[in-house]
């Protein structure tokens, strides 16, 4: 009996040294992306870092203005949310109901499948609106409008 030799084929080690070589890219990819992650917190480690190192009560206090000081800037932006009128969009299609709650300020929109099948809502112009959360009424602009829809062909 006869045995052959098996020849050993010259592309597998190019390939295993090309998979190996991704693995450790990838690797240092996710690596690369974990350190992002920590950087973007160690801005607010110096604060936490002085407050530790200084017993002092008024270096707290400065860190504790220096954090109100945002909440006023935010107190500061709530007068951009003014009230409006939300039409009635209930019998429209969804994207007329779209473009009327815009055109009154509501920006934030929401739109669901009335049916309760999940569908998303891809050609809205085929698309009727059955109800709306809130219902017509006076508003903050920034109030989420949930719009609940079934195709042009189903019933409400």
């Amino acid at each position: 009996m006869m045995l052959t030799q098996l020849t050993h084929h010259p592309w597998g080690d190019t390939m295993r040294t090309r998979t190996i070589a991704a693995a450790i890219a990838a690797a240092a990819l996710l690596t690369l992306t974990a350190c992002e992650g920590t950087a973007d917190t160690s801005s607010s480690k110096p604060d936490s870092a002085a407050e530790e190192t200084s017993g002092d009560t008024q270096d707290t206090d400065t860190i504790e203005t220096d954090t109100a000081a945002p909440a006023d800037d935010a107190s500061a932006a709530e007068p951009e949310s003014e009230t409006a009128s939300l039409p009635d969009l209930v019998g429209l299609d969804l994207q007329a109901a779209q473009d009327e709650a815009q055109a009154a300020g509501f920006f934030v929109l929401d739109d669901q499948d009335a049916s309760g099948q999940n569908r998303l809502q891809v050609f809205d112009r085929n698309w009727t609106v059955c109800s709306q959360e809130p219902e017509a009424g006076a508003y903050p602009t920034d109030t989420k409008v949930i719009l609940y829809a079934v195709k042009d062909d189903e019933s409400c």
